[in-house]
């Protein structure tokens, strides 16, 4: 009789793993920066994973487990980078992204975020355990795993349709437009009535994944923003800012909106979110005190075991201290590097340390409730950053140049922790629903994460020099316009000395308020529809246009779920009808965005952003009138084909 263990963490596992963690690190660093959304990356993972060690003599389920676990480091380690490190550049404080700094951020905060959730498995996943919807759905594809090519098909079909369709976009062939808007002043007056879509298949991909709630939520935020703040903003309170009222007395209806909504109404988005990241914390404090007290406790009792189930290992908790020992110490020398004083550095030091731990618990929790799609990292990211701005004013002066950079720092590896640490609970619940060993799950995450930390720097400064990012220039019209670093950049500066409209930030938290007590409401009257504050600030200070593909995208989800006569409360066939959907909207996004990469590769080595334009000659006027309709229309087949993929689903 043959007890071998299956094989696990095996070599071509782990190369597998890294080469498809760079990928979709990559992917996920340019859809953050360009929606300020990033998606798991698991169950795409899984698929080319059982494909890949198919062709190369078949693998085991707990090998392709430890793929899609060290793949999906990919888009954590992303989102860390993203919503915080721009705000760096947007700052002025870098000319560009620093390699070994942006390496030494998110690398050690990316195993920071490993080392925190360690304690926290056995609590969230074995005794009191969480839904985990991602890692469910993962372990679900990898059980169902004996036929992958349907699968493979079908990412790589909706990958080449994403890709060619972001080739024949403005920033490529410039054969279509990047969105179709329509904008007027009403009447004879100066209010503008604005409607549009961004033609991205990118974004009709993400809403099908976030599905139809969260669509309906983000797209009302934008809805809240343009069609009610903006124009009572014009009819009634543009007399009161002189600056601006000059700035748009000629401009268009459409440059008139985006300059009230870009100097004015994004804040509210700024306020919203500001309360529902203390909102969140509050609401989930008991919880999280709970889960932590448990997961230290079952680490004490495992350390006193003399032998423990290979599904039991955790990482050694003694060696996980002497980690964070080993991790922190180079931490507090970044920390020395840029401030120049150790009585500012310790205490950023220790902040750090503190706030990685208690909102590493946070993501796990949030990812555990709702998924990792939808965890709200940047709210957390945000509340951090307050709490250290607050400490480095006393400690720096309001005045201190180097404040909002030291804050921003803070920020940034407490994001790539929380997003690793939601992400790492994930991946062990689909590895404790196939039988997987933690601890080799657990290092595999660590070794993804950092493989991503590597590629970070040099994928930011190509989006960088050949799209811009943060907000639009002569050289750059279209930049990537990364919201959360943004909004970063605008929290940090404005607690140190900076401008901000405070009044908009005041309104957007009473708007926050309201929000929550709404989706209070909602879930004492047990209804499925939620609201939830960060999705509704995030379309707030999102343009419409992204907003609507997103909404478009869920709406199709939904309509794949009525065809299948789908009930509320049947989640497992949910996951199987959606699986083939799932998988075209993640090749929908992950081809846009590596095409997106490679078009900044010719344009950043010749220096011209028109460099693969077509030329249309005499044409070219005629073309220009007909091109936004053709890409609404593009968008509308690659619509109708996520639809009909979706619809013929898996047996439920």
């Amino acid at each position: 009789m043959n007890n071998a263990a299956p094989r696990q963490l095996t070599f071509r596992a782990v190369l597998l793993a890294v080469v498809l963690a760079v990928i979709l690190s990559a992917a996920n660093a340019y859809l953050g920066l360009f929606a300020g959304l990033t998606i798991a990356t698991a169950i795409p993972a899984a698929v080319v994973s059982m494909g890949v060690l198919r062709l190369l003599g078949g693998g085991t389920i707990l090998e392709n487990n430890i793929v899609q676990t060290g793949a999906s480091a990919g888009s954590s380690i992303a989102a860390g980078v993203i919503f915080t490190i721009p705000a760096l550049v947007i700052m002025g404080y870098w000319p560009d992204f620093k390699y070994w700094w942006v390496l030494g951020i998110a690398g050690l905060g990316g195993l920071l975020g490993v080392l925190f959730s360690v304690p926290l498995r056995r609590s969230m996943i074995v005794e009191d355990p969480l839904p985990f919807p991602e890692g469910k759905a993962a372990a679900e594809v990898l059980k169902a795993g004996e036929n992958p090519g349907p699968g493979m098909k079908i990412l790589g079909l909706s990958a080449a349709i994403g890709g060619l369709v972001k080739l024949a976009a403005a920033s490529g062939l410039r054969l279509l437009p990047d969105a179709w808007t329509q904008s007027a002043y009403v009447g004879g007056s100066r209010v503008t009535a604005f409607i549009g879509t961004n033609l991205s298949p990118a974004l009709l991909g993400v809403g099908y994944i976030v599905g139809l709630n969260v669509g309906i939520v983000v797209v009302s935020g934008s809805i809240l923003s343009w069609h009610i703040a903006i124009p009572l903003y014009q009819a009634f309170f543009i007399d009161g800012n002189p600056a601006l009222a000059g700035a748009i007395a000629d401009a268009g209806a459409s440059d008139a909106a985006f300059a009230i909504w870009g100097s004015q109404i994004r804040y509210l988005g700024v306020g919203a979110m500001l309360i529902g990241g203390v909102w969140t914390l509050f609401s989930l404090r008991k919880s999280l005190l709970k889960g932590i007290k448990s997961g230290f406790a079952a680490a004490r009792k495992s350390a006193g075991a003399v032998q423990l189930a290979e599904t039991e290992r955790d990482l050694p908790m003694k060696w996980m201290l002497v980690a964070l020992v080993a991790f922190t110490l180079p931490l507090l020398g970044l920390y020395q590097a840029i401030v120049g004083q150790w009585h500012v550095s310790i205490p950023m030091t220790i902040i750090m340390i503190v706030a990685g731990f208690l909102f590493v618990s946070v993501s796990a929790y949030l990812a555990g409730l709702i998924g990792s799609s939808n965890n709200p990292v940047s709210g957390i990211t945000i509340s951090t950053i307050l709490f250290a701005s607050a400490v480095l004013v006393l400690l720096m002066g309001r005045d201190s140049a180097l404040g909002p950079v030291a804050a921003i720092m803070i920020g940034a590896v407490v994001c790539c922790a929380a997003a690793v640490g939601g992400d790492n609970l994930q991946d062990l619940k689909a590895g404790y629903l196939v039988g997987a060993t933690p601890w080799k799950q657990q290092l595999m995450l660590g070794i993804g994460a950092f493989s991503c930390a590597l590629i970070m720097a040099p994928v930011l400064n190509l989006l960088a020099h050949a799209y811009g990012i943060g907000a639009p220039t002569a050289e750059h019209p279209n930049a990537l316009a990364a919201p959360q670093a943004n909004l970063m950049a605008s929290v940090a500066r404005g607690l140190f000395g900076g401008k901000l409209p405070w009044t908009m930030i005041a309104l957007g938290a009473g708007v926050g308020a309201v929000i929550i007590a709404i989706d209070e409401w909602l879930k004492k009257t047990g209804k499925r529809f939620r609201v939830p504050v960060l999705a509704a600030a995030i379309g707030i200070y999102l343009p419409l246009e992204l907003m609507v593909p997103i909404f478009l995208g869920g709406l199709l989800a939904h309509l794949v779920e009525r065809f299948h006569k789908l009930k509320p409360d049947d989640e497992d066939g949910r996951d199987r009808v959606h699986r083939p959907g799932v998988l075209f909207a993640a090749g929908l996004i992950t081809g846009e965005a590596l095409m997106g990469i490679a078009i900044a590769i010719p344009i950043v080595a010749s220096g011209r952003g028109d460099v693969l334009a077509v030329p249309l000659g005499g044409f070219a006027g005629i073309w220009a009138g007909l091109s936004a309709w053709v890409g609404l229309f593009v968008l509308f087949l690659v619509g109708l084909l996520l639809y009909r993929i979706g619809k013929k689903g898996e047996q439920a």
